[in-house]
């Protein structure tokens, strides 16, 4: 199955949710955002969000400052 990733395209192989996914990147659940199909998706529905072919997802890492 086939997604598009911050623009580019995927294979999601094994991964068959949000949650799943970030777990493949190794992404810290903590500092991110997540998209899907153009929305935003919060943290408790990263594990029921399933993922379809064609979908658009986007990581967007968040990051503190001053």
């Amino acid at each position: 199955m086939k997604i598009s990733l911050n623009g580019e395209s995927v294979d999601t192989r094994e991964d068959k949710t949000i949650a799943e996914l970030i777990d493949r990147y190794q992404l810290p659940p903590q500092s991110i955002l997540v998209e899907h199909n153009g929305l935003a998706v919060h943290h408790h529905e990263w594990a029921e969000r399933s993922l379809s072919d064609g979908d658009r997802i986007e990581f967007i890492r968040v990051v503190a400052g001053g």
